[in-house]
């Protein structure tokens, strides 16, 4: 069982920046491919950025965030981040992170492993 702990969400101003990390314990995450989610409140769960295993490092990006967020991970633990400029108010949303053995894309039907979210919030 893959255990996945959210971290590095908070409030900010519209332009601004945060860092979430995905980590979980071991190095189980290495041969994982891994994305992070985000669900507004009243709205569903999209896609946002995806990584495959170590094997690769392929990404994905959604529309909504291409040229602002980047995704990246360690190839030594595994762990995976998303870093985030120029923050929108519209980026609010808790952020969650999930693993996968299957595709490394933003379908989170594929995805079987899952965080508990951490809060992001910009203001304008």
């Amino acid at each position: 069982q893959v255990q996945l702990v959210e971290s590095g969400g908070g409030l900010v101003q519209a332009g601004g920046s945060l860092r979430l990390s995905c980590t979980t314990e071991g190095i189980f995450l290495r041969y994982y491919n891994v994305a992070w989610f985000r669900q507004a409140t009243g709205k569903g769960r999209e896609g946002v950025s995806s990584i495959s295993s170590i094997a690769d490092f392929y990404t994905e990006y959604a529309d909504s965030v291409k040229g602002r967020f980047t995704i990246s991970r360690d190839s030594a633990k595994g762990w995976v981040y998303l870093q985030m400029d120029n923050l929108k108010p519209e980026d609010t949303a808790v952020y969650y992170c999930a693993a996968s053995a299957q595709e490394p894309d933003l379908n989170e039907a594929d995805y079987e492993f899952w965080g508990q979210g951490t809060q992001v919030t910009v203001s304008s």
